[in-house]
């Protein structure tokens, strides 16, 4: 009952998914792009890198919210607990969905989507500050 008291997990539509695998693809390649900008055309070096910054910082972020949301269907749903208690599953394929339910509760990627997202913002913070200096 307390189950269907809360909205149900759903994994987002595809264009959604595309969308933001393209946005890290490109903010991988803009980052990989700055050593030719250094030696083609050096103004373009900062754009470039702001490009790959903004695009890993909404990437990261949204990999967080997912990694959360995963985490709490989970805990909400006490899939864990479940499936201890009365699975209906051979004991093989009990052990394979308790390991993966395992491994992603207590998986550290939304912390390190957390901190990469955060060092992006310190180090956005810090190109802004340095070059006000100049």
């Amino acid at each position: 009952m307390e189950a269907m008291e809360r909205q149900k997990p759903h994994v987002v539509p595809k264009y959604v998914i595309y969308a933001f695998f393209m946005l890290g693809l490109l903010s991988a390649i803009a980052f990989r792009a700055i050593i030719v900008f250094q030696h083609l055309e050096p103004s373009w070096v900062r754009p470039v890198w702001y490009i790959g910054t903004a695009g890993y910082f909404i990437f990261f972020l949204y990999r967080y919210m997912i990694s959360k949301k995963r985490k709490h269907a989970i805990a909400d749903f006490r899939l864990i607990e479940k499936l201890r208690e009365n699975a209906c599953l051979e004991d093989e394929d009990r052990e394979v969905v308790l390991y993966l339910l395992s491994s992603l509760q207590h998986s550290l990627e939304d912390i390190n989507y957390a901190i990469i997202f955060i060092l992006s913002v310190i180090a956005v913070g810090a190109d802004i500050v340095l070059s006000a200096m100049k």
